[in-house]
């Protein structure tokens, strides 16, 4: 069997720059990976992770680099061997799942032999001005739960004003990695007290030991600091629940093994994204399947979307078709 491989940029313009403590965005920049046996194609897309400096340019050379490889009929086992987790085989690992799918017949749920449902998304609110955050939640009240960007400015007067804006929704929060120990401990309990739910990544990787033995008043979540079922041994005790993303696993094959083994383990789950389309979010609503928190909302946030794009509605978010992926 042999493969025909396509990589192609692309940008996707947000409604407004989506701001976080680290960086602002103005485009969800992403990689779009074609896999051809001839008959049939597979797709996968893929934005990367920007803070270990991944772009639209790295991947597409990563991709190009062992495409080679790809086009003697790589399966999906063979590719955690040979390309490193990040956005590059995230891409090529959802192309040869949706190939797979289309070559077999069946759907992904048939291929996992899960019964699907739809899932209730995150919309998530950027850092701004807090007039302009309440603005944000207001347009957004419908959503059952928001998502909030902390970590530059003072979050208890940002979490009023989301509440001022969407007064019934729930609240998480996440810190992106901006916050010390002591500031976590100076704002958790009255981030609790305002209603939020749940902080994500409150320090930087790599100062999670910091963690070791504070008794946080909400579950703290695990983003940034969690890439691979690798790193779980060395969060136990430290993080209640993990952010599983696919670009930082590097697809939907090891994505579903740290799924597992973070279960296993006692940890809830929640799954994210780096912004992309609905072909971006596809893999990822499958892990939502299993997830107590589920952020899959890249294509709200934009002015455009893919063809046969998965459908959102206050919050709900709808089983996809298989003609978008899978």
């Amino acid at each position: 069997m042999t493969y025909q491989v396509s990589v192609v940029p692309k940008n996707w313009p947000l409604h407004k720059p989506f701001k976080i403590s680290r960086d602002v965005h103005y485009f969800s920049e992403t990689i779009i990976c074609e896999i051809s046996d001839g008959e049939f194609t597979g797709r996968g897309e893929a934005a990367g992770v920007s803070y270990d400096g991944e772009t639209q340019e790295s991947i597409q050379k990563q991709i190009e680099a062992v495409a080679s490889q790809i086009t003697t009929g790589i399966s999906r086992d063979e590719l955690q061997e040979l390309m490193s987790p990040g956005g590059a085989r995230n891409a090529v690992d959802c192309a040869l799942w949706d190939l797979e799918a289309k070559r077999s017949g069946q759907t992904i749920w048939q291929m996992l032999d899960w019964a699907p449902k739809p899932v209730t998304t995150v919309y998530t609110v950027g850092i701004d001005e807090p007039e302009n955050m309440e603005k944000d939640a207001a347009e957004h009240s419908d959503c059952p739960l928001i998502k909030v960007k902390v970590g530059i400015g003072d979050p208890l007067i940002q979490i009023r004003a989301i509440n001022a804006g969407a007064p019934n929704s729930a609240i998480v929060i996440d810190a992106n990695q901006a916050w010390t120990v002591a500031e976590l401990e100076k704002y958790a309990a009255p981030l609790k007290e305002l209603g939020v739910e749940m902080i994500e990544q409150p320090m930087p990787r790599g100062e999670d030991e910091a963690l070791r033995g504070y008794e946080s008043p909400l579950p703290l979540c695990a983003d940034e600091s969690c890439a691979t079922s690798a790193d779980l041994d060395r969060l136990e005790g430290l993080y209640s629940m993990v952010n599983i993303k696919l670009d930082k696993t590097g697809g939907l094959t090891e994505a579903l093994k740290l799924a597992d083994k973070a279960l296993s383990m006692g940890f809830e789950l929640m799954v994210g994204n780096m912004l992309g389309s609905s072909l971006a979010m596809a893999p990822s609503f499958v892990i939502a399947q299993r997830c107590r928190y589920t952020d899959i909302d890249g294509p709200l946030l934009q002015s455009e979307d893919c063809e046969n794009a998965m459908h959102y509605e206050h919050g709900r978010v709808d089983v996809f078709v298989p003609e978008l992926w899978g």
